[in-house]
């Protein structure tokens, strides 16, 4: 099952309520934000890092956060007890998520990847928006359902970016 309908499947099992946003391939936070019709806030960017937790271990983490914001690597190496983190190899990134680099939704179906989630993420807007394991297609909703369905580990994670917001009128098709 690939990852759009493992994770559709998910939030309907659960009965989580989200609206499903079809527009062109977009991987870009500002770019993708324009044609969802929402804030780049509002979106969780999710990236794969690998961290270094010792000389011969190493970590892999779904870092997520607001798309109006950047990575902070020195934080979330600290985060998760480690020394130094780097963003994941495209090959690496798509062998832990099933998804490309852009499309990666901010949920986890490998045991071998651990979700950090930066502690503003479900604070700033009542409703988030990220790729749904495609880069054609997106989910919307609320913060607060996705913490609790995700239960993350929560910390501070991202820095200040260059990124404006944009006003929000999201179409979609509720489910």
């Amino acid at each position: 099952m690939q990852i759009h309908e493992r994770l559709t499947a998910l939030l309907d099992e659960r009965g989580i309520g989200y609206r499903l946003l079809r527009h062109a391939a977009e991987g870009r936070s500002e770019a993708v934000a324009a044609l969802r019709g929402t804030a780049v806030g509002q979106g969780a960017k999710a990236l794969v890092c690998r961290v270094k937790l010792t000389s011969t271990q190493r970590a892999h983490v779904l870092a997520v956060f607001p798309a109006d914001k950047q990575a902070d690597l020195e934080a979330i190496a600290r985060a998760v007890g480690g020394k130094k983190a780097a963003l994941a190899s495209r090959d690496l990134a798509r062998e832990l998520t099933g998804c490309e680099i852009g499309a990666i939704p901010p949920f986890v179906f490998n045991e071998d990847l651990s979700l950090l989630v930066d502690a503003t993420l479900g604070r700033r807007h009542e409703e988030i928006v990220f790729n749904a394991g495609r880069l054609d297609t997106s989910i919307i909703m609320r913060a607060q359902d996705y913490l609790a369905l995700a239960q993350p580990r929560i910390a501070a994670i991202a820095r200040d970016g260059d990124r404006v917001e944009s006003p929000t009128d999201i179409p979609s098709t509720a489910h």
